[in-house]
């Protein structure tokens, strides 16, 4: 059940949030930072998805040029 309402969130970022940040600040990572966290949390479950989606994004730096593919 956390699994679905976690999940839910990040689809509402990217509905919501994710069009209206500059179009300057992208993603480093395929696939992008939401897409890993719902692949990761469908992947691994709610505790350790979440876990991985937050060392995924520590690593995330839009500032950063250099493109990496990077899969949960």
């Amino acid at each position: 059940m956390f699994k679905i309402i976690l999940i839910l969130l990040v689809k509402c970022y990217q509905t919501f949030v994710s069009p209206i940040k500059p179009k300057r600040i992208k993603c480093r990572f395929h696939p992008t930072c939401s897409n890993y966290a719902i692949e990761s949390i469908k992947k691994y479950g709610a505790i350790k998805g979440t876990r991985k989606t937050i060392d995924r994004l520590l690593r995330c730096r839009p500032d950063n040029t250099e493109s990496c593919i990077d899969y949960p």
